[in-house]
């Protein structure tokens, strides 16, 4: 077993507190103030554009998102827009990658395997298509992966479908991508997934590829380091 890893589960929490949460284990994280951290949780609907995205990949006008209780953040992931809402189990790994591997493309396609080994444990075989980042069944894409590395150290990280509103991303060309469709666990299974038994199965595929262990802590814990140590 490797290092030690800080599992936290948070539930649905707004994506501009989740961002500043970020930001700031990545900022205690650089100081060595804190362990890595895993945050597992969900977002109310939100599109997100990385550094390379473009505005022309939203199809829906401003008045319209607003109308449907989706907000727009521009961040500092790579990739282009995609989407994150209630039901999809959105998980930001914050590594120093300098205690694993300084190596970008193993962290990615290490991400991709801890969700195609989690798919695995509810019967859908996710696969990985040459050139293209993420996880797929068949032709239509399951999973999302947009990281930022910065001293090493990873924020961001991995979207799963676990039955979120398909429809919206029908107002986004997803990650750039016109040429394939989306699709969700639920859908692939043809019947609803419990959410905790999905953030379990994560969380265990996790540990197991990255060689970790997952000790469970909560938000206040956290704060109170970061507080402690600032």
């Amino acid at each position: 077993m490797g290092n030690t890893i800080w599992l936290l589960n948070l539930a649905l929490v707004p994506y501009r507190d989740a961002l500043d949460l970020q930001h700031r284990i990545v900022a205690a994280r650089k100081r060595g103030a804190l362990n890595d951290v895993l945050l597992l949780l969900e977002h109310p609907p939100v599109f997100t554009l990385g550094r390379n995205a473009h505005d022309e990949n939203i199809l829906a006008s401003p008045e319209f998102l607003k109308r449907q209780g989706i907000e727009i953040f521009r961040v500092e992931r790579g990739g282009d827009v995609t989407y994150h809402g209630p039901q999809q189990l959105v998980g930001y790994p914050i590594l120093d990658l300098q205690n694993f591997r300084r190596d970008v493309g193993w962290f990615v396609r290490s991400m991709e395997e801890v969700l195609i080994r989690a798919l695995a444990d509810f019967g859908i075989e996710g696969t990985r298509i040459e050139k293209l980042v993420g996880v797929w069944v068949g032709e239509a894409k399951i999973a999302q992966i947009g990281a930022r590395i910065e001293q090493w150290i990873t924020y961001h990280g991995f979207a799963l479908n676990v039955d979120p509103n398909l429809e919206h991303f029908n107002l986004i060309v997803p990650c750039g991508i016109s040429d394939k469709a989306v699709t969700s666990m639920a859908w692939v299974l043809k019947h609803p997934v419990e959410m905790r038994a999905v953030r379990e199965r994560v969380a265990a595929r996790f540990a197991e590829v990255f060689d970790v262990e997952l000790v469970e802590v909560t938000r206040e814990e956290v704060e109170a380091r970061m507080g402690v140590m600032a």
